[in-house]
């Protein structure tokens, strides 16, 4: 049996905050503003109980609540952290995704990228929690999304993130003729409620980011790279529908490795950006320790 912790989060709402666990809870997403809404979920009406609860919600591995103004979460997160380690570990029913037929709301909208190749499609809804890259259909084994992408002719690469899905497309295609069949499919899938990736995978991967950005064998200039890698250049290539991994320090030529993932993969301007962008910022912060920023796989 699988054993449950939780880890609290913070949102940037006061009144909601996050409860994370460390196994997938649920395959759709779910709102609940009451106990009588929650009747497919006994988790989330065992939560109604708490007479602060105004919101709950239900979405992969965590539950979210929106508490009423009676009380601030500081003087009762605690206790409803551990009511959920008890309940969960009590393999107790989450939420009854079978008695759920109605399609979730969704919206997905296509936003271009630099890369003319690829596209990104963004969700309303978080869809995974951390990222996966694709190149064929047979890396794509753990993801029913990605490999069913894969059936489309075109499709040479998939990428997936938080809340967006990027597609490399061969030249055959133009995006003018096939964006919009591509995010109708996609909006689909996530309307029915079906998995993106398997829970396995899911913590495979989750373990390989945490890996990433917490590596004790790194030296103290690598370290010092992840960090600026992971707070100021992630957040603008993930705007870009893209992502860049650490790989190595060579400290005697003082040579950053990268791996460039999703639109940021084989983009015309991503030699620009690592030069002019990732490189500068690097030297500007680190100083003679770092000479020169290389795409490894581009």
């Amino acid at each position: 049996m699988k054993e449950y912790n939780i880890t609290v989060v913070t949102t940037n709402n006061p009144k909601i905050l996050k409860f994370e666990a460390n196994h997938f809870l649920a395959k759709g997403n779910y709102e609940y503003k009451n106990i009588d809404e929650a009747k497919n979920s006994p988790l989330a009406q065992q939560l109604f109980y708490l007479p602060f609860i105004k919101t709950v919600y239900i979405s992969g591995n965590f539950v979210a609540l929106e508490r009423f103004d009676i009380v601030e979460w500081g003087d009762v997160k605690d206790e409803v952290a551990q009511q959920l380690v008890e309940y969960l570990n009590a393999d107790e029913p989450i939420v009854h995704e079978e008695v759920s037929k109605k399609k979730q709301p969704i919206t997905v909208y296509a936003e271009v990228t630099p890369n003319p190749a690829v596209m990104k499609f963004v969700s309303n809804k978080r869809i995974v929690p951390t990222t996966y890259e694709f190149k064929n259909i047979d890396e794509a084994k753990d993801s029913q999304l990605a490999r069913e992408l894969f059936h489309f002719p075109f499709v040479k690469e998939v990428f997936l993130d938080e809340n967006y899905v990027s597609v490399t497309k061969y030249d055959v295609a133009n995006w003018e003729e096939i964006a919009m069949e591509v995010r109708e499919f996609i909006r689909e899938f996530l309307a029915d409620g079906k998995e993106v990736v398997s829970e396995a995978a899911t913590e495979k991967a989750k373990e390989t980011a945490e890996q990433q950005v917490n590596q004790t064998q790194y030296d103290a200039t690598s370290q010092q790279i992840v960090g600026i890698l992971e707070e100021y250049v992630k957040p603008a290539v993930a705007s870009d529908g893209g992502n860049i991994l650490f790989q190595s320090y060579e400290k005697e030529s003082k040579t950053v490795n990268v791996i460039l993932q999703g639109a940021c993969s084989g983009c015309p301007s991503s030699t620009f950006t690592l030069k002019n962008g990732i490189e500068t910022m690097l030297k500007n912060m680190l100083g003679d320790k770092v000479n020169e920023v290389i795409a490894i796989n581009g």
